[in-house]
């Protein structure tokens, strides 16, 4: 019986797969035939995820959740089905499974190819996001589908990366803000509350933030709806 798992940096990005509140770094089976890695933001934490996984017996990986345009043409809410990642190395994507997933998706999700980059650090300004384009090749960035790529094929095994855009290339997620967010994506509210009685976030960035995370796990729920059969069987509520 072929397992996919399926690995995800964020609890919000697993949410657009299951209701249920996930434990945070450990294996978790969904039902028969998928399981899931909730592992934090960056590489190392994606890389021990998709080992875990490997480790556990999974015969396809997959990266899971949301990205920043690198692309101009490219907004909120589309998605982006790379051909090939790039991060040290450069890996290509199971294409014939890519293929699968597309051809269940509706017509109203743009989708977008070509390369996905992963950085090792969050890209917070236009001109960073062009000229690390420029050296990578890349329409799109997040930062972790590199390593879970680079385990995929050490392991033999199939890898595709399924991506939604929240920042548009104009605009990035302010350097202070990642201090509010835990590893998990969730927000320390507190600090986040510090952060905006000292001015060092705008409440009109995070008002955009907002509705651009709203569209990209529209996009990961439509994902999800149609080509359920592509993650590895149709997913149902578990409590």
């Amino acid at each position: 019986m072929s397992l996919v798992g399926i690995v995800t940096a964020m609890r919000a990005e697993a949410k657009c797969i299951t209701p249920r509140r996930l434990p945070f770094n450990e294996m978790v089976h969904l039902r028969e035939g998928t399981a899931i890695w909730v592992c934090g933001m960056g590489s190392k934490a994606a890389r021990q995820a998709a080992a875990g996984l490997r480790d556990r017996g999974v015969s396809a990986l997959m990266s899971f959740g949301v990205a920043g345009a690198l692309d101009e043409t490219l907004r909120p809410g589309d998605l982006v089905l790379p051909e090939r990642i790039h991060a040290e190395y450069s890996h290509p994507v199971a294409l014939e499974w890519r293929a699968r997933i597309m051809q269940h998706l509706p017509e109203h999700v743009k989708i977008a190819g070509g390369t996905l980059a992963t950085s090792q650090q969050v890209l917070t300004s236009e001109a960073e996001k062009r000229e690390f384009s420029a050296k990578n090749g890349a329409c799109a960035v997040d930062m972790e589908s590199g390593a879970i790529a680079e385990i995929a094929a050490n392991a033999g095994i199939p890898f595709v990366a399924v991506r939604a855009i929240t920042d548009p290339l104009e605009f990035s997620p302010p350097p202070t803000l990642m201090g509010a967010v835990y590893p998990d994506g969730s927000v320390n509210v507190p600090h986040l509350l510090t952060l905006i009685l000292r001015r060092s976030v705008n409440v009109s960035t995070l008002l955009r933030l907002a509705p651009s995370m709203r569209a990209a796990c529209a996009t990961l729920l439509s994902v999800v709806k149609h080509a359920d059969i592509e993650l590895g069987g149709t997913f149902l509520p578990q409590y």
